[in-house]
């Protein structure tokens, strides 16, 4: 425990200090430090469940509020407290036996198990469709009812002990939960991958594409396409971080043809392209999106000209909020320095020849879901409509 506790302060120095920063890198820290969280907790026999959701609402609460602004971060333990209710609900409905309903039989008993609720057969479902594992084609084993029973000697109790443990509610809900996030963690770390393969469904030949900033989403999503298509890219800079111009020199190494354009040219070049394709921070759950700043103005742009805009997004920057809640941060302001030097404007910004000049330099845009075409993510493709489905599917209400 003492390692843990010092493992859960050192990340929320880092996200205090901003040394992690990014869906990505958030999302997938995130992740081992929970997985560490379960698999240190000790679970009572009664409420096991419980038990893990307190502790991890307990480390997620402290690590959501050192750094407001990665909502990744609230996505991950959102979606670590969903695979615990759901693993639980899986237990119960295997435990009393539940089998599969079809929609008329909604009220009806099920094995004489009344009110059992949707949640409960849902999991059964999923635990009947799930692929089977070593533990499980053991443990379903047939075992012969006729057999004769032998005494057994004192010196196997222990060992029939430790059998009865891991048959128990409590061993089998922390397992599961352990091996779920590392199917959760699997998800994070391949997502590039698998939105990349859906690249030549929306790339055709001699397209030209308008970018902003630097995507690493949309980087392996070119390089999929370019295996078989020929198009040309347009990169605004993204000031005031110009993070276009490293991403021009990336795709530039791939022998794609690249133009860099000011991010002011937007609107004068927007006639020449067919399609928008960028990425995000987050997406919230109306459909709108948190991206990096200018990405409003060349969503207006791509709609004044019919051009569609479409987002590249893994599901773990979908965030279960809506941008009008309170508790949702959704800029950030950083160093002035990034817009101006002190060096050269150190008079007009201590005010020492009249009014001092203030520089206001926002991290992000929102981008409204009237203004997006349609999300690319790693489970397919989605109207901006459809991602309340999405959230439904991946968290549960309670933990909103």
């Amino acid at each position: 425990m003492p390692d843990l506790q010092a493992a859960v302060d050192d990340f929320v120095i880092k996200l205090k200090r901003r040394q992690v920063e990014g869906s990505l890198a958030t999302a997938k820290s995130t992740v081992l430090l929970l997985r560490q969280v379960v698999s240190h907790q000790r679970i009572p026999s009664s409420g096991p469940a419980s038990s893990l959701i307190d502790a991890v609402k307990s480390v997620g609460s402290r690590l959501i509020a050192a750094n407001p602004m990665e909502l990744a971060v609230g996505n991950m333990v959102r979606r670590v407290l969903h695979i615990i209710r759901e693993e639980e609900a899986t237990i119960v409905a295997a435990q009393v036996g539940v089998t599969p309903v079809s929609d008329s039989d909604d009220d009806a008993d099920v094995h004489g198990v009344p009110g059992l609720s949707a949640v409960a057969l849902a999991a059964a479902n999923r635990t009947a469709l799930r692929a089977p594992s070593l533990h499980n084609l053991l443990e379903s084993l047939p075992t012969s009812a006729g057999a004769n029973v032998e005494p057994v000697p004192e010196s196997d109790t222990k060992s029939r002990c430790k059998s009865s443990d891991k048959n128990s509610k409590s061993w089998k809900l922390k397992h599961g939960v352990i091996d779920a996030i590392g199917l959760l963690l699997g998800e994070i770390e391949n997502y590039h991958s698998e939105i990349s393969e859906q690249a030549l469904e929306h790339i055709h030949q001699k397209q030209v594409i308008l970018t902003l900033g630097r995507s690493r989403s949309l980087l392996h999503f070119f390089r999929e396409a370019k295996k078989k298509r020929s198009f040309q890219v347009f990169v605004a800079e993204g000031a005031p971080r110009y993070q276009g111009h490293k991403f021009a020199k990336e795709l530039a190494a791939m022998e794609l043809q690249t133009t860099v354009i000011t991010d002011s040219a937007v609107f004068a070049l927007i006639s020449r392209v067919n399609m928008v394709i960028v990425g995000a921070h987050a997406v919230m759950a109306n459909g709108g999106i948190v991206a990096p700043v200018g990405m409003h103005m060349v969503a207006l742009a791509a709609r004044r000209h019919a051009v569609p805009f479409v987002v590249l997004t893994g599901l773990h920057k979908l965030c279960p909020l809506y941008p009008h809640n309170p508790s949702v941060v959704l800029n950030e302001l950083k160093s002035p320095s990034q817009v101006l030097d002190f060096g050269e404007m150190s008079d007009c910004l201590d005010g020492t020849d009249g009014s001092p000049v203030h520089v206001v330099n926002p991290m992000f845009d929102y981008v409204p879901p009237e203004l997006i075409s349609l999300f690319i993510t790693d489970s397919g493709g989605h109207n901006p409509s459809y991602v309340y489905r999405l959230v439904a599917e991946i968290y549960s209400p309670e933990d909103h």
